[in-house]
């Protein structure tokens, strides 16, 4: 009996959901090109960060390496990228890391992406408030904060009186979003700001060019401390000077920082029932604006360390401060303004993600399903909306890297797992439709006397069959812990770098076991169907966007995964007590 229960309950835990089961989604009409999908991926993923990032990133982690940093967040962005491009063109509606985990490796990893998702949107959402409000505060010259301060400090906690303009923000943006929903001509305005963006950072870039120094990126102490320099204290560290002044540690803090800036994208799957052709736009919108964002970041990141020596930006510098630097203020008024209203239209893409995800949850059963009440006509979750509220105001008291710490190991965990997917799915058979799934997978359970060494690297087969499928899973899983404890082990790399032989021996046999475990699943036939778009060179790329963004995820520090961990229990406490009980799955 203790056997059968035990079964049951890990039979519940790797249901996949059927693709012919309904799925909830938002629908407004097969209205959007391969250029609006491009604007909306642009739109979102340039966003907040470059603002407030870019400068803290040059200052204290890489100094004129922050574009080997952009180099790294954009390479692991790109191989997610890809993963989430095959799924779009594969999955005829729109979806998220969520509805793919489902349908590939099962209820439990989906419920885990779902609210990891949920936090790093919620999280993205009071980052964005935040930076509006430092924006406009920058603006008057800091008056703003201090006169809050000053009234306020004495009648409320120093904490509060802190961040009051932050709770009066998010208020401001709760009622808007309560009115206003996903219109047409609101996403009019949206990409006319998209545009406003691009051409602001185009001028940076440019400015950049025009007024840079290639002596900024070879620094020395001389430039550090010069003769009659009376006052050093508000300078940052030097390092130890150069084009790497704080060594290759600094470079993997910068790339986990910077990643956050190319997070974004993944809305564009969001939009599959609203493309007119899903199968050749998603790809391609994911794509391309991709190499945008990296285009413009890269050249920001050129532009920002050849203006100003990374040592005199200051703490919580803003990027249009490079201007006063330099002499122009015209520019950075000019650009701080236009920074403000693009700004402002990106909440709207965070909401509608959060909106979507909750309600796919709560519709399969894993959410409590008060989440997903709407209000009809608006389709605006009044429930959400207030719960929402309730937690970007608890992240309000929270540090900014922190926020953005949060949000890229939620992104980060989301990417792994959807690269992971592809990997699993591209060797499964095909399965026909109908049918019960226990029937199915009894059907496609390989017989263990079929297993020989010989099947691992020469399958009988040129098409999937049940077996290469399970030897394609268990090899991925395999790969995936291996990859796993290959990034904590590189995280000790100044002992690697001492010719540590301990360490040197684990790292050469993960490597082995790792090279031989892939050549089996290379062998191993792939699915026929042809897509519009796949994942070139399997199963190389999606192993290694998994290595990229685990390897990111160990640059966190100790108290992001505590904050990540505390959202995790309170995850697991709702799905083991409501979830796997009341999901839609048998």
């Amino acid at each position: 009996m203790l056997y059968e229960a035990l079964c049951r309950f890990g039979r519940k835990l790797v249901h996949k959901r059927p693709l012919d089961q309904e799925i909830y989604e938002f629908q407004f009409g097969k209205c959007m090109s391969t250029l609006d999908l491009v604007a909306l991926g642009v739109g979102r993923t340039v966003g907040a960060g470059i603002y407030i990032l870019a400068g803290d990133v040059a200052r204290d982690k890489a100094g004129p390496a922050t574009v080997i940093c952009f180099l790294v967040a954009g390479v692991t962005s790109v191989l997610a990228g890809l993963c989430y491009a095959e799924f779009g063109a594969r999955v005829p509606h729109s979806g998220s890391a969520y509805l793919y985990t489902y349908i590939t490796i099962g209820e439990v990893w989906a419920f885990i992406t779902g609210w990891n998702l949920i936090l790093s949107l919620v999280a993205d959402a009071v980052i964005v408030i935040q930076t509006w409000t430092l924006i406009f505060d920058n603006l008057y010259r800091n008056w703003i904060s201090q006169t809050l301060h000053e009234s306020i400090s004495q009648h409320v906690p120093q904490v509060f009186a802190d961040n009051v303009g932050f709770l009066a923000v998010i208020l401001v943006f709760l009622l808007i979003e309560f009115n206003n929903m996903m219109i047409r001509p609101f996403f009019i305005v949206f990409k006319v700001f998209t545009l406003v963006k691009v051409l602001v950072l185009s001028f940076v870039i440019i400015s950049g060019f025009m007024k840079g120094d290639l002596h900024n990126w070879k620094l020395t102490e001389e430039d550090h401390i010069k003769p009659g320099l009376n006052d050093t204290s508000s300078l940052g560290l030097l390092g130890s000077g150069g084009f790497v002044p704080f060594g290759f540690q600094g470079i993997l803090h910068g790339s986990a920082t910077c990643f956050y800036l190319l997070i974004g994208f993944s809305i564009i799957v969001t939009r599959v029932k609203e493309t007119q052709n899903h199968k050749r736009s998603i790809p391609m919108g994911i794509v391309i604006s991709l190499l945008i964002c990296f285009l413009l970041y890269f050249g920001v990141s050129v532009a920002l360390t050849l203006m100003v020596p990374y040592y005199k930006l200051r703490p919580g510098s803003t990027l249009p401060e490079v201007f006063l630097h330099i002499g122009w203020a015209p520019a950075y008024y000019a650009v701080t303004i236009a920074f403000i209203c693009s700004i402002s239209v990106i909440f709207w893409g965070i909401m509608y993600f959060i909106h979507q995800v909750i309600h796919m949850m709560a519709n399969d059963g894993l959410l409590y399903p008060v989440l997903a009440r709407i209000h009809t006509g608006t389709y605006a979750p009044i429930i959400a909306n207030v719960i929402f509220g309730i937690i970007a105001a608890i992240m309000l008291f929270f540090r900014l890297t922190d926020l953005v710490n949060l949000r890229s190991v939620g992104a980060l965990l989301a990417y792994s797992l959807v690269a992971f997917s592809v990997l699993i799915l591209r060797y499964q058979p095909e399965k026909k439709n109908g049918g019960n799934e226990a029937q199915v997978q009894e059907e496609d359970r390989p017989a263990a006397e079929k297993l020989a060494l010989q099947t691992l690297f020469f399958p009988g087969s040129p098409t999937p069959t049940p077996l290469s499928g399970h030897i394609a899973s268990v090899c991925s899983s395999l790969l995936a812990l291996l990859l796993t404890l290959l990034c904590l082990v590189l995280a000790r790399w100044p002992s690697l770098l001492s010719g540590d032989p301990v360490w040197i021996t684990v790292v050469v046999l993960l490597l082995v076991l790792i090279i031989g475990i892939t050549g089996i699943i290379w062998r191993q036939p792939q699915s026929p169907p042809p897509l519009h778009f796949q994942v070139p060179a399997l199963p190389l790329l999606p192993l290694l966007s998994i290595f990229l963004n685990v390897y990111l995820m160990m640059q966190m520090i100790a108290g992001t995964w505590s904050l990540f961990g505390v959202w995790m229990l309170i995850g697991f406490a709702i799905y083991f007590s409501y979830g796997i009980q009341h999901s839609l799955t048998p």
